[in-house]
């Protein structure tokens, strides 16, 4: 299975749903970075993403993007490769 790293904070909606679509999708696994608690680490993931807005997401290394991003994936059959590689 694949590495899914994902920035979110606690009260994120669209974090929610993306942990929720990479659940059904049988990700077990999910790092979280908690933006909401240690502020460096948005700026961290403002310098390597170039956005501000979470859930930013990883997989396997690659940038994603946010939630509306893995949901296009999902909708055009491709998260499943990515999540496979």
């Amino acid at each position: 299975m694949s590495k899914v790293l994902m920035y979110c904070t606690a009260v994120c909606l669209y974090c929610v749903r993306a942990e929720q679509l990479l659940q059904r999708k049988s990700v077990r696994e999910i790092e979280k970075i908690r933006v909401d608690l240690q502020p460096e680490l948005r700026v961290a993931m403002m310098e390597k993403t170039g956005r501000r807005t979470v859930p930013q997401i990883y997989i396997n290394d690659e940038h994603i993007g946010g939630y509306d991003e893995l949901a296009s994936l999902d909708h055009d059959g491709q998260l499943d490769k990515l999540l496979e590689s």
